[in-house]
């Protein structure tokens, strides 16, 4: 019973401070009783092509990769392709390729699956066309990532496009942390755009708190699940937050105690053979199989993740 009640109050410790972020230590949620450490994965959605501010392409995405490097971590490049068949778009595939990443599929043009425009068929032409560009690179693998993970809104279309992926060999590219980093992203750059000069310590910190907080939060939510240690599968964007803050991120998960890995060793956890059955299907895959059991409904949020949730503490801190 005293474990149950501590897995509990971890998963409502860490719902509780999306709400009310106080990134100390004394509030952090409890640790799960078990020796085994938490362990966690890096992927990268998108693949941008585009200089930010005062940063060149080539610096920002070179930075992201010497991160990477710095900490022998082998991640995954969820490449969408509409951006991919310039030489921008070369170079930032060759880039990852060449680093030793792996290079997955994102669709060509980003739609939304659960969105009523976008019909099977045509998102079977988005897997296809995507995958006839970045099957030219050697680290090229067949997974395959919901844009904003969004797997369906029929069971026509959900069933489908599963059937589809398996005929043409893919995987679900799942996550099982799902986080805001694009909206702080996207503040970081306002803030810079605004003033080049400006201290970003804040978004640094706020950063890592708020993806350890997240990753603690579905850890917690996991275990509870499955009774057991996962090893997960976090979900970042390719782009300047990252480029800056990536060393930062994976020296805040170490020091919590977190294991990092590479991310074609993570999927080999038997978790990702799990299908859940929700409609509109989607979210994190631990967000989904929570939601398909019925058991956590006074803690699960739709959407899992969104910047709404983290606008009131970013504006509060002024960042």
């Amino acid at each position: 019973m005293t474990k149950i009640f501590v897995f509990l109050v971890s998963v409502l410790v860490s719902f509780l401070g999306v709400f009310y972020p106080v990134y100390t230590p004394t509030h952090a949620p409890p640790a799960i009783q078990v020796q085994e450490k938490p362990r966690v994965a890096f992927t990268f959605d998108d693949g941008q092509t585009n200089d930010i501010g005062t940063y060149k392409l080539e610096d920002w995405n070179e930075r992201l990769l010497s991160h990477l490097k710095k900490h022998q971590l082998k991640a995954i490049l969820f490449s969408s392709g509409a951006n991919k068949t310039t030489p921008r778009g070369k170079y930032v595939l060759s880039s990852w390729n060449n680093a030793g990443h792996l290079i997955a599929n994102h669709t060509f043009t980003h739609p939304s699956f659960s969105s009523k425009n976008v019909t099977l068929e045509g998102f079977k032409k988005e897997l296809l066309q995507n995958d006839s560009i970045i099957k030219a690179y050697s680290n090229y693998t067949r997974y395959f990532r919901f844009p904003y993970l969004k797997e369906g809104n029929t069971p026509e279309k959900i069933d489908g496009f599963r059937a589809f992926m398996q005929q043409q060999g893919y995987k679900n590219g799942h996550v099982t942390i799902d986080a805001s980093d694009w909206y702080i992203n996207n503040r970081l750059i306002a803030r810079l755009t605004q003033n080049p000069k400006a201290d970003i310590s804040g978004f640094r910190e706020y950063y890592k708190n708020h993806l350890l907080n997240r990753a603690t939060f579905y850890d917690s939510l996991a275990y509870a699940l499955s009774g057991r240690r996962i090893s997960h599968v976090i979900l970042l964007h390719h782009n300047l937050a990252a480029a800056l803050f990536l060393d930062d991120l994976v020296q805040h998960f170490k020091a919590n105690g977190w294991e990092v890995m590479a991310a074609d060793k993570a999927y080999q956890d038997k978790i990702y053979d799990e299908v859940p059955r929700n409609i509109p299907a989607g979210e994190s895959l631990i967000w989904a199989l929570a939601k398909q059991s019925g058991r956590f409904e006074k803690i699960l949020r739709y959407p899992a993740e969104d910047g709404e949730y983290e606008k009131p503490a970013m504006d509060k801190l002024g960042l």
